[in-house]
């Protein structure tokens, strides 16, 4: 049952009163001015009550599930200071947020809060990653004085969906999310594969620095790294709206694979794509398989001994070319790390993984296909050349398109001979043909796209 409710003065008492609507019927709570600081509590609380049901319901979250392909602006404050004259209340941008924390920081944040018991933390965890709750009241088997300490300091806070497109071709999902500081929002696409299931693309930077001449992205400046809360974000929104949380054991996850393909690098913001990593894959939470989750790097080839250090997360790299004059032209991190360091660095990878399973051991290396630069018969074979001592699988791209872009996509039939070649000298190959294009969701098309003006009025 769809309810929503509004704030409204009546004229003769000077109270407040809470309408809520459903289909069925229209309630009317009265409650006096001073009891505005916890209506978004008696809110939920509402919600809770008249919402239960014997059958299992789809999580409804976020306003832009209900305005597909159209740009949603979301405040991102709740300032109900017009409604009182009591001073504002803490916004929840002002608060630490609970999600994002490893298991040891809640347990240090928990230190200040008295009546914490050792294994409060514990259950925390559990609500925000396994039952999926966005309100700290919805924690219901802590204690209410541990919560109104909580809800003092503390929020559960996703960001904000800025805008939601869906294509209408093949499902692809854009989400543009918005965090703390207005300029800080960043694309993440749920791409759907066979089934229910699909993969989170999801991004580790606001911008990126690597300036990739065939990627969108590389042309939006470097703002800044983003928390390891805004990563796991990421995914938390997808599955809530497509219903994994609360986790089901055993269950089919719908979002069941998760990629670091998105705006950034994410070697150079590890400390937080390391945490984040870890609470997606905390058997006590989220419980994501390592073997479910891929880190895409450009080439940063000292990152890649840390990642072996997570022992089970799959690595891609964008290689692009098989010889450093070329590289260095249209992935310019080779400059700092030519293709034989970073080939090096991948046969330690592989070999420090030989213990975890076979997919983690195995690196893929993306290639994207640009007509006339990269796409030649030579270079198929040289590509095959170059990693015959490493196992690997080759993930062929064409070339999405993007406003101003130099360049255009290898033929269809001439990606295919290029495929060809190459497994037939050992290499496994995959072509990725484009999905998002009309939403432009594809590889190498993510950049920020919003009227930072509009933002900050």
């Amino acid at each position: 049952m769809a309810t929503h409710s509004l704030w409204r003065q009546c004229t003769s008492s000077g109270t407040y009163h809470l309408i809520t609507h459903s289909k069925s019927r229209v309630t009317s709570h009265w409650k006096p001015s001073a009891f505005l600081k916890s209506h978004i509590a008696a809110y939920s609380s509402f919600r809770s009550e008249n919402n239960n049901s014997s059958s299992p319901r789809r999580p409804r979250t976020f306003d832009s599930t209900s305005h597909r392909n159209k740009p949603v602006t979301v405040n991102p404050h709740l300032d109900t200071a017009h409604l009182s004259n009591s001073a504002p209340p803490v916004r929840d941008w002002d608060k630490k947020n609970l999600i994002g924390l490893s298991l040891d920081q809640l347990k240090e944040e928990l230190k200040s809060i008295s009546g914490v018991k050792s294994y409060t933390a514990g259950q925390i965890w559990r609500f925000l990653y396994q039952r999926g709750v966005t309100s700290i009241d919805d924690m219901l088997n802590i204690p209410k004085s541990i919560k109104d300490e909580l809800n003092e300091n503390y929020t559960i806070n996703y960001g904000r969906v800025v805008s939601d497109h869906v294509s209408p071709t093949d499902g692809t999902r854009k989400l543009l999310v918005g965090f703390k500081d207005p300029k800080a929002m960043v694309e993440s696409v749920f791409i759907p594969m066979n089934g229910p299931r699909g993969t989170q693309c999801i991004s580790s930077q606001v911008g990126c620095s690597l300036a990739c001449t065939f990627c969108h992205t590389g042309t939006q400046k470097l703002l800044r790294n983003l928390t390891a809360g805004e990563i796991v974000s990421q995914y938390m929104i997808p599955a809530k709206d497509y219903g994994d949380l609360p986790l089901v054991k055993n269950a089919q996850r719908n979002v069941s694979n998760i990629v670091f393909m998105g705006q950034g690098e994410p070697l150079y913001n590890w400390r937080n794509v390391k945490q984040a990593i870890e609470i997606l894959t905390d058997k006590d939470g989220i419980g994501m398989p390592k073997s479910k989750i891929t880190v895409s790097t450009s080439g940063v080839a000292p990152g890649l001994a840390k990642l072996a250090e997570l022992g089970g997360v799959s690595l891609a790299i964008s290689l692009h070319a098989t010889n450093d004059n070329l590289r260095d032209e249209i992935v310019p991190i080779n400059k700092t790390f030519p293709i034989k360091v970073l080939m090096e660095a991948c046969a330690d990878y592989a070999k420090k993984m030989e213990s975890c399973n076979r997919d983690s051991q195995r690196i893929t290396f993306e290639y994207v296909m640009l007509k006339d630069v990269n796409d030649s018969f030579q270079e198929a074979r040289a590509l095959a050349d170059l990693l015959q001592d490493i196992p690997s699988h080759v993930n062929l791209i064409p070339f999405n398109p993007w406003p101003g872009s130099q360049y255009v996509s290898s033929p269809r039939d001439h990606i295919v001979g290029f495929s060809r070649i190459i497994e037939n000298l050992g290499v496994p190959t995959t072509i990725r043909w484009p999905r998002g294009l009309d939403v432009m969701g594809a590889c190498g098309q993510l950049k920020t796209t919003y009227d930072q003006e509009k933002l900050t009025q």
